[in-house]
């Protein structure tokens, strides 16, 4: 049975997920729209590469916890097949360990970032639209990513190692 934190964990990871495909289809919609009234009525979408942009932002921050959250991302583990159990246990651990640690001062770093961006008062060029909203989106992203390593850094814990 699945522990009520891994659940909860996985469902917002799921939501986040589904609002990074909503931003892919408003990338999308956008992309043709800007086409089309460019092509037709030689009139473009104004901003259409900064809301590009941010959508972008967007799609890759809020999908990534999930993607974890379903073992989606590349391990390169050809070369710790070759330990044993008790080696390739110690050597996940480590390396989950290390991607904690970097991601908590990733999402660390990046809020800092969105907070300076509010100080700073700055905004995008052409449709003037502040940045910090977007940037503390991509942190929510990379802290859920964060607590989707931890957990299963604790499960795999608990479970020990497999012989």
């Amino acid at each position: 049975m699945k522990k009520n934190y891994i659940v909860m964990i996985s469902m917002i990871s799921k939501v986040f997920d589904k609002i990074a495909g909503w931003c892919m289809v408003a990338t999308m919609a956008l992309i043709v729209g800007n086409i089309l009234l460019r092509s037709l009525i030689k009139q473009p979408i104004l901003g259409t590469y900064e809301y590009v942009g941010f959508l972008t932002a967007l799609i890759i921050g809020l999908s990534l916890a999930y993607c974890a959250v379903q073992n989606g991302h590349i391990a390169v583990t050809f070369i710790a097949e070759k330990f044993s159990p008790g080696v390739q246990y110690v050597i996940t651990v480590i390396i989950d360990i290390i991607s904690f640690i970097f991601l908590s001062l990733a999402t660390w770093h990046t809020g800092k970032y969105a907070y300076s961006m509010i100080l700073s008062g700055e905004v995008s060029p052409t449709t003037k639209m502040p940045f910090y909203p977007f940037i503390y989106l991509v942190t929510l992203g990379l802290f859920m990513l964060s607590l989707v390593i931890l957990f299963k850094l604790i499960e795999y814990i608990r479970k020990g190692v497999k012989t």
